[in-house]
């Protein structure tokens, strides 16, 4: 699959992202889920390379034409190559919870003791997790993180008082009833 290159894929309304905890967003997140799924794998150690190489490279991509949405897409895959490859070397067929689990909704974890391509997936998870250390270290990415944060902010203020709300605080009760 070949990499996002000059011109990047449209951007979406950056206004509306929100960088989430973990991985949120990012298989929902267009026009980067379509760019960027292609490329991840994390099945073998040699697979995790090439694929977290590819994400590494598609950040670097994003960089270069100042799209934070876009590295942060990238950040995310490569915390996710990590995690799904640890949950398959965790719990064998990437099942982490039994089904039909009865009472109170709990739902039973699957323990699984050593089976046969749990170290692969386990030194898949770590191919990712370096590259993932160096993309969330990555002094740009944090620079743009701050700069987008504080767009973010200015951004949600303009929506508030376009929609009318006071951004400052809140109305007390007597200037929400005199509203009405």
């Amino acid at each position: 699959m070949p990499l996002p290159t000059s011109p990047p894929p449209p951007r979406l309304d950056h206004t509306t992202y929100r960088i989430g905890r973990g991985e949120t967003g990012v298989l929902t997140t267009e026009p980067y889920k379509s760019a960027l799924l292609p490329h991840w794998r994390f099945k073998t150690p040699s697979i995790a390379r090439t694929s977290s190489a590819a994400l590494w490279a598609a950040f670097l991509d994003y960089e270069s034409h100042d799209d934070f949405v876009g590295m942060d897409m990238a950040r995310k895959f490569l915390q996710m190559g990590m995690t799904r490859a640890k949950r398959y070397a965790n719990h064998k067929g990437g099942r982490k919870y039994r089904d039909g689990v009865e009472g109170g909704g709990k739902r039973e974890v699957i323990q699984v003791g050593e089976w046969e391509g749990r170290r692969e997936k386990e030194e898949a998870s770590g191919v990712f997790r370096g590259v993932w250390e160096r993309a969330r270290g990555y002094g740009p990415y944090l620079e743009m993180k701050g700069v987008f944060l504080k767009r973010q902010k200015e951004w949600d203020r303009e929506r508030m008082a376009g929609e009318g709300r006071e951004t400052e605080g809140r109305k007390s009760k007597e200037d929400r009833e005199g509203d009405g």
